[in-house]
């Protein structure tokens, strides 16, 4: 039986490849660690951007650009499909009652 992909599983899917290509970027690029790579993509991307870490490398500070670019339109969309996710099941429980 296949799985049928909703708007919201293809934002999941892609949300989470970008975070693992920034990660994996930062990682051989700047030479953070797997942890402070994917902390960085993350925090980057949802904009919360702490100053704790940022790029040293002139390919790393070229590389930010696109990657902001890029990613915070596609975790924009991601969590409005969280929103319309569970504004369709809250009327859905709604109309039951």
């Amino acid at each position: 039986m296949k799985r049928q992909h909703t708007p919201y599983h293809i934002l999941f899917e892609i949300t989470i490849l970008v975070l693992v290509v920034g990660m994996v970027a930062f990682h051989f690029i700047e030479g953070w660690g797997w942890i402070d790579s994917i902390y960085f993509s993350t925090i980057t991307l949802t904009t919360i951007g702490y100053g704790d870490l940022a790029p040293q490398t002139l390919l790393g500070k070229v590389f930010t650009i696109f990657y902001v670019l890029i990613g915070i339109g596609i975790i924009l969309g991601f969590i409005n499909a969280i929103a319309k996710r569970r504004l369709k099941r809250y009327d859905k429980k709604n109309k039951t009652k």
